[in-house]
């Protein structure tokens, strides 16, 4: 069986539907950065795609039998 997850594209009616909440609260409460962010999700399958990717590479890099809280060095 293959692990690897395959990148599924949210339907273009949700996309549409986000892009014009992101217009309409630009409209009423002037640019920010997330908003800007969020209009480039909505306008770039491949910034998308990458941002999946990024957060499933992250997912995976993480080691569940290491305590990221314990120093590099012993005491």
């Amino acid at each position: 069986m293959n692990n690897e997850l395959i990148f599924l594209d949210y339907p273009p009616s949700l996309i549409a539907k986000k892009l014009k909440m992101c217009n309409d609260y630009e409209a009423k409460y002037g640019a920010s950065k997330t908003v800007t962010a969020w209009k480039k999700w909505c306008e770039s399958y491949d910034y998308r795609k990458k941002e999946w990717q990024w957060r499933h590479n992250v997912a995976k890099s993480i080691n569940y039998n290491t305590n990221y809280l314990k120093p590099y060095y012993n005491e």
